[in-house]
């Protein structure tokens, strides 16, 4: 058989609208089951157990995941192992959420007199309102389609396509409910973009102790270069005897101040530093360094603990290592 381009756009683009139709169905038969879904699963003291078989199940675990990074713990039991001693995962203060476009997947429906006998509530999605599942289930969720994007409307496609919104529905839902924030979204995921962001401090970046370049007031000129020098960051922090920061020299000040002509042999630190530096406190976020460097187009920035005193130095390639920026 010959490949036919434009029958595949077709193909493709008929299969968008199939689905995207099943979707904004469910939003107009959105009401008050779905409430009352989110009601129960906000209660609950234990975790959201998710099962379905066949590509219900694949959806389900795709649910699951997404109900545990949102606030709402959850796991994925596969019904078959379930009947063969993974049931045990299952407690009373859980909730099993079961996924069948037909409502009468035999792996599922074995299960349901145990689910019952055990305490554990039981919310349904599925195709079939009159389904066994549904009868047995404390809150059915209706996630019916049309046909099936398939040509054949065999293969399992618009259905998946609204359980999976369904769940994704009920996962934001109870979200917004439980004030989840994004601070609360990065602690699940330390190691992504966001994570790195709202998790990563100044204190978690910067360079202490001996790392960090800084001289007294009186120090010579000669006695800061070298300080700069040794600590390579392309600036060094003047400090008092109590360790707060009193000025800043940095790469741009020596360019200018060697334009001057002045004798550089005779300044001290205290000479040529400029007060009001850039500094930051340690426990703030990194991502408020990076975004106050931006703003004063600086590459170096003090880090203060909370009685002032420097205690740290951070600069733009720090935060680039972290991954900050």
């Amino acid at each position: 058989m010959s490949f036919d381009p434009d029958r595949a756009l077709r193909l493709a683009r008929q299969t968008l609208e199939i689905e995207a139709a099943a979707v904004l169905g469910l939003q107009r038969r959105l009401g008050a089951d779905f409430v009352r879904a989110v009601q129960l699963l906000l209660a609950l003291r234990g975790r959201v157990v998710v099962m379905g078989m066949g590509k219900s199940g694949h959806i389900g675990r795709k649910i699951a995941a997404t109900l545990a990074s949102t606030g709402t713990p959850a796991m994925f039991v596969h019904p078959a192992e379930a009947r063969h001693g993974d049931l045990g995962m299952i407690q009373p203060q859980d909730a099993v959420l079961a996924i069948s476009n037909s409502g009468e997947s035999e792996e599922l429906t074995a299960l349901l007199p145990l689910v019952k006998r055990l305490g554990a509530p039981l919310v349904a999605i599925t195709g079939v309102a009159a389904s066994t599942l549904a009868r047995h289930a404390e809150v059915a969720l209706d996630s019916g389609v049309e046909k099936e994007a398939c040509p054949l409307n065999l293969a399992p496609t618009a259905s998946t396509a609204a359980q999976l919104a369904l769940g994704d529905a009920l996962a934001l839902a109870l979200l917004d409910a439980r004030g989840f924030r994004a601070e609360d979204f990065a602690r699940s995921h330390p190691g992504g973009a966001l994570g790195r962001r709202l998790l990563t401090r100044v204190a978690d970046v910067m360079r202490a102790g001996d790392a960090v370049p800084r001289v007294g007031p009186e120090a010579s000129f000669g006695e800061l270069m070298r300080e700069m020098t040794r600590k390579g960051l392309g600036a060094t922090a003047v400090t008092g005897a109590d360790g707060g920061v009193l000025g800043i020299f940095t790469d741009g000040d020596l360019r200018r101040l060697i334009e001057t002509g002045r004798d550089l042999r005779a300044l001290t630190a205290r000479d040529v530093m400029h007060a009001g530096a850039r500094a930051i406190g340690q426990d703030a976020l990194a991502a408020e360094a990076a975004a106050l460097m931006e703003q004063h187009r600086i590459t170096v920035l003090l880090a203060l603990d909370e009685q002032a005193r420097l205690v740290g130095a951070v600069n733009s390639n720090d935060l680039m290592r972290a991954k900050v920026i």
